[in-house]
């Protein structure tokens, strides 16, 4: 399981993916948060990578799903 920061990095460093958007953005803000504030930050970051794929999407995306239930 990746961290959050290396989930945030993930994503930022694969900004130019279209189906990414509003995600990056989200990415940017939580690189740093702990506890709480990332738990929720994931969340906004999951609702806004739907449509991502790839071997990378899979892996930040099942990270991010533990992080935000607290695991």
């Amino acid at each position: 399981m990746l961290s959050f920061d290396e989930c945030c990095a993930a994503i930022v460093r694969n900004r130019s993916e279209k189906a990414l958007n509003y995600a990056v953005e989200y990415a940017r803000a939580g690189i740093g948060m702990r506890g709480h504030d990332a738990k929720v930050q994931a969340l906004y970051i999951l609702s806004n990578m739907s449509r991502w794929r790839g071997d990378i999407a899979k892996q930040v995306r099942e990270s991010l799903k533990a992080i935000s239930k607290g695991a």
